[in-house]
């Protein structure tokens, strides 16, 4: 996950460009607050909400945010273990600015609302591993059958055109489920350092997106290609296999967690780079 070095290596960085004091930086990241993403050219004017999406396990509380008018692709988000905070309704908001409906969920509303992680990224990831051990393929599966259809059910979501879904750290076996369970409606499927995508167990993440129609968008860590180096392999066989188009990218000098823009080890010019293939895949798949 997140190490200290990089933690240190970060700070460093945004204490040169003068942004941020050592201690303004420690304490934007334990509250959770993301470093200031690139505006987005002509965004659009959105509208933001927080809602409350029943599911056969309870109320899953979620944030909301779409163009102001006409209708627009759907997106589902699923964040990663520090959960729905502030640097994920920036991002949402910025999806949003570009052309989409977006909803970003809390995974573990069965458990407790968000906040879920009480310093933000910079919480122990110990602390989180209960919440993250109580979902498994089932919860995944049930959870994505319950939010895409409320998406649909959104005047702001295009019903003509398929919903995207994005998934960062463990996110992204869940994203990769979300396309095996609603296969008709899931036509773009985005995993940023995503964790465990490729199991030696029948419930894999990798063989439910093998059973969607979407197109997907790998980027991996290098760290985590050089602990699971064969997983890149599996995937591109797998996808071949199914007839899936798939872009599957290791992503040089960087550590699991790069893309949100308040992880402690946040590299902006890779994640730039995740997030304009994301919208080509977006503008593609979902067109």
């Amino acid at each position: 996950m997140c190490d200290q070095d990089h933690f240190d290596n970060d700070r460093e960085i945004y204490e040169r460009l003068g942004r941020v004091t050592r201690k303004q930086f420690g304490v934007l990241l334990g509250a959770g607050v993301a470093m200031m993403l690139p505006k987005v050219a002509n965004a659009l004017t959105v509208t933001e909400t927080d809602v409350n999406i029943t599911t056969p396990d309870g109320t899953a509380d979620a944030y909301f945010v779409h163009p102001a008018s006409g209708t627009a692709p759907g997106v589902l988000i699923w964040p990663d273990i520090f959960g729905l905070r502030p640097a994920f309704r920036q991002m949402g908001k910025r999806l949003a600015e570009s052309g989409y409906s977006v909803l970003v969920v809390n995974p573990f509303y069965r458990v407790k609302k968000a906040p879920t992680a009480a310093s933000g990224s910079t919480t122990p990831i110990q602390d989180l591993m209960p919440l993250a051990r109580a979902l498994n393929a089932t919860t995944h599966t049930t959870d994505a059958k319950a939010f895409i259809p409320w998406l649909d059910q959104q005047k702001s979501v295009a019903k003509d055109r398929k919903i995207g879904t994005q998934g960062y750290c463990m996110g992204g076996p869940i994203a990769f489920r979300t396309a095996g369970a609603v296969p008709d409606r899931v036509g773009a499927v985005g995993s940023f350092h995503g964790g465990g995508l490729v199991t030696d167990k029948p419930d894999s993440p990798h063989l439910a997106a093998a059973t969607s129609k979407a197109q997907f968008l790998v980027a991996i860590a290098e760290s985590d290609d050089k602990r699971s180096p064969n997983d890149k392999t599996v995937l591109t066989e797998t996808f071949a296999k199914a007839n899936l188009p798939a872009e599957i990218e290791v992503y040089a000098g960087t550590a699991h967690g790069w893309c949100p823009p308040d992880s402690q080890v946040y590299n902006e010019a890779s994640a730039e780079k995740a997030w304009s293939r994301l919208l080509a895949l977006y503008t593609k798949a979902l067109a």
